[in-house]
Formats: C-alpha cells, structure tokens, sequence
C-alpha cells in the first residue's frame, strides 16, 4: 500500500488514493520502487472516480462498481508489487491465495473479527484483544493483518491463545470479502485507526455485521482526499456502527464526510494505555549488567527507515568524539533491510553486533543492530535516550509513546505527521525534542547525556503525557461492549 506510511506492503487501491494528494502523489520508503507503474494506475483512476462521483455516475453504488472493477484492472499491478517485494522479503510470497479468501484455514465461526494493517498497529491492538479474550471467554477472535512482518508478531504475541485465529485479510473486492466474512461469520468487526475498504464494509452490512473504527485518526489530508469521492465515502461511513475517534477535531472531520453524528465518539488514543511488564525492566537492566555497561551511554535509533541510518551513523560518530564508550542500539523499520543496514555499519567503520547473533556487546562495540522480532520495547528499555525514526524522512514517524512509557527521553526528526497531536502533546510537555538532521541529532543525544537532570525532567514530562491520557482502552471495550450487547 503507499500511505502516509510506507511500511505497509500492500496496495490498498483506495486507502492509499484517499492519504495521497491527487495532484501531488508521492512514494516513499519501498514503495519508491514502484512509483511510476503503481501512480500511474492511481492517477488514471483519481480522473475516472473525480468524474464519476462529481455527477456522471451520482449514486454510491455505481460508484462502488467502478471502484471495483478499477480494482479488477488493477491487480496485475497489485501481483507486481507482491512480486517486487518479494524479491527483498520472501514472505510476500506466502499464503498468497488468502489474499484472495481462498485456502483460509479453518476457523471457528461466530466471534470477532479485528483488523490491525500491519507491525506497528498489531502490537498497539493487543491489550485490546487480550481484554475482548477476558471480557468474552467463549468467543473466538479472528485477527487479520496485510503484511508479513504483521503476521510474525501477531503469531508470536498470541501463540499460547488458541481462540486467536489469524490469517491476511483478502484484498478489497466484493467476492474475496464475501468468501472470507461466510467463512469467519463475525458477531462484530473491528478495524484499527483508518483502514477503510469499501466493499468489506459493504459485505459486512449487507450481512447485519457492525463495524467498529477503533483509535480511528483522519488528518486533514485524509480527509480532503476523501471529500474528493464523497458520494462513495459518505455511503461507506454511514454503514459503520460506531467511531472511536482519538480527537475532536479528528471526529468533526469524520462528520463532515459522512458519518453519522451518534455513531462518533472521542475515546482518546489506546496507545497511552500501553501497559509495561516490570520483568522487561528486570531483564534490560540484568543484560546491561552482563555488558558491564551500567555505566556507559546507551542511546537507541529505532524504526529507521532507508535515508535515515547514514544520518543515525554520522550522529554516532561525533558523539564518540566526546564519549568514546558511547553505544548505539541500531533498529532498522523492516526486516529487509537487516543486512544492507549492517552492511552499511561495517563499511564506515563501526564494531558491529547483530542482536540475533546472540554475541556478547563488549566495551569495544559501538553498534547494536536489533534484528530480532517483536523486541522493540525491550531494547527500547535497554537504552538511556531514544531517537524514533521515520521521522528525518518523510514517512510520518512512529509511536513516540513507546519510549517515553519507559521513561526515555525522546527524540524525532520534523516529519511527524502520522502523529501531530500526540507529538504536540509530548512537545508542550517538554518530554520530545525535534531534530532536523545528523548535526543536531548529535548534539541533542550529548546534551542530554552530558545533562543528566534534563533527561531525566523529559522522562518524567513522557510518563506524565502518558499518566494523563489514560483510560482510551476503557472507553473503547465499553462502546464495543454495547454493540455486542445488541447481538
């Protein structure tokens, strides 16, 4: 998908037009690979759909039709981009046919289903399924995601469940969704943060299954690019039950394109509510202990993405001119890019371990590269300062509450825009501090390191954002829990 973030490895032939400008498309991370042949399909449809929906075809389920027979036409792109990351991650390669709602492991029937796109949304959707899983003992839950990186962690994050199902949600086509919503049968669907698909949640409507947009954000070019097709957006967010909005502002423009008013409610940001296990504590601070560097400067760059790790490097290495023991804890985004990365570290120079190597970090290594999954807390945990990447590039940046739930000192480069109220909140606090490049990334990282007290005064401001802002997951299984006690 090309988004506001590119993690995201699938194209969703809507989602992404409606989060792309239509006179300024873009591409970044890995989806650069693909920009000409995939914005040339966007672009061709933006002119039919502006068309159509502005009066040509004036009803939102002709409009659909177009959609989907544009989707139809589209999916020898959609086998392309499969193919093109496939040739990096060989996973995409996988399960292909439940892409498709063919050859879907067999489920049990009658639960609910939730929908977490990728990575970063699984790990922010678990303590709400572990909350559905104590609330409804008897009811399974299906979990679906659209990357391969998605399916690791949800797998790993609920191995021991056997009422969480899993498999890739099929693309957005009226059959494929069919197929999979019979084979599945939910009580009720749940979709995270603003993954929308027209003929899913029209399959689900027909079918008397309400749908949930839970820790729903819209940022306001979302929404000017869903204004652009309003007769297919309004028709598609009326057959929602319920929004869970993490801001007002973001719940009036919700209104504004269609939703009904009682059905959207401010429910604030379940990722507050991120709950840290002490024994993870416990365990980074034993294994910094084996390190003997209880005393040396740890800072973390994690989630980086492609343009941002000669920048990370070039900071690391001024900030060993001034502390020489000091240790990098290198995160790259996407699992792909493990061996160019640590490639990279080795070719400027840097003594470099793979976290998955399991090689002891003695006084002589300068970088840790964190190639494992689903251990970003605990090597967030591991370091005194983190930097949170997506952000010196124009990805959108990544969950800041992360780090600062540890209570590290936080900070990112300019491009935030995935997350402008929660880093605004962090900001006005005093617990983030923005960077614009390798330079200021070093000398914020001293800084701090040589000003212990400021430090800490910014971990205390994160944990007290988090305090604060508490109290979203709540809301959140409470509204749910009223449309499932319609069912």
């Amino acid at each position: 998908m090309i988004s506001s973030n590119s993690g995201r490895g699938v194209l969703n032939p809507f989602t992404a037009f409606m989060r792309s400008s239509g006179d300024d498309f873009r591409a970044n991370g890995d989806s650069q690979q693909v920009i000409s042949v995939h914005g040339a399909f966007l672009f061709v449809r933006l002119r039919i759909l502006a068309t159509c929906d502005g009066g040509l075809i004036n009803s939102a389920p002709m409009t659909r039709t177009l959609y989907t027979l544009l989707f139809h036409l589209g999916l020898p792109l959609v086998a392309l981009r499969l193919w093109l990351r496939a040739r990096k991650a060989p996973a995409y390669r996988q399960r292909i046919g439940e892409r498709f709602a063919s050859g879907l492991p067999a489920m049990q029937r009658g639960g609910i289903w939730v929908h977490a796109v990728s990575v970063g949304e699984s790990i922010a959707v678990a303590p709400m399924i572990r909350a559905l899983l104590l609330q409804y003992p008897q009811l399974p839950i299906t979990v679906t995601c659209m990357t391969p990186t998605g399916s690791e962690r949800i797998m790993a994050l609920f191995a021991s469940e056997p009422r969480i199902q899993h498999c890739y949600l099929p693309y957005d086509l009226p059959w494929a969704a069919g197929r999979f919503l019979d084979h599945v049968q939910p009580r009720l669907g749940i979709i995270m943060e603003t993954e929308l698909w027209p003929n899913h949640i029209h399959q689900c409507a027909l079918r008397g299954i309400p749908v949930v947009l839970a820790n729903a954000r819209l940022s306001e070019r979302s929404a000017r690019g869903y204004a652009r097709f309003a007769k297919l957006a309004r028709s598609m967010l009326a057959q929602m039950a319920w929004f869970a909005v993490q801001t007002e502002v973001e719940a009036q423009r919700f209104r504004d394109l269609g939703a009904r008013p009682e059905c959207v409610a401010v429910t604030g940001s379940i990722k507050f509510d991120l709950s840290i296990d002490p024994q993870l504590l416990e365990r980074a601070a034993h294994l910094r202990e084996q390190w003997q560097a209880t005393q040396r400067p740890v800072w973390i760059a994690a989630s980086t993405h492609a343009g941002e790790d000669e920048s990370v490097l070039s900071a690391h290495r001024t900030l060993l001119t001034s502390h020489p023991d000091a240790l990098l804890i290198l995160v790259p985004r996407h699992p792909e890019r493990f061996d160019s990365v640590h490639a990279l570290c080795q070719q400027q120079g840097f003594a470099t371990v793979r976290r998955s190597s399991a090689q002891a970090v003695t006084p002589d290594v300068s970088v840790l590269m964190g190639d494992t999954m689903g251990e970003l807390l605990f090597l967030y945990a591991l370091a005194d300062i983190a930097f949170v990447g997506g952000s010196l590039v124009p990805n959108g940046g990544h969950n800041l509450l992360e780090p600062a739930a540890l209570a590290k000192p936080v900070l990112s480069g300019p491009h935030l825009f995935n997350f402008l109220e929660i880093a605004a909140m962090l900001r006005t606090a005093g617990a983030l501090q923005e960077v614009s490049d390798a330079t200021t990334l070093a000398a914020a990282v001293q800084g701090l390191f040589d000003q212990p007290q400021q430090a800490r005064s910014m971990a205390d401001a994160g944990l007290a954002v988090m305090k604060a802002n508490q109290g979203a997951l709540q809301r959140l299984l409470d509204g749910i829990g009223r449309l499932m006690g319609r069912r």
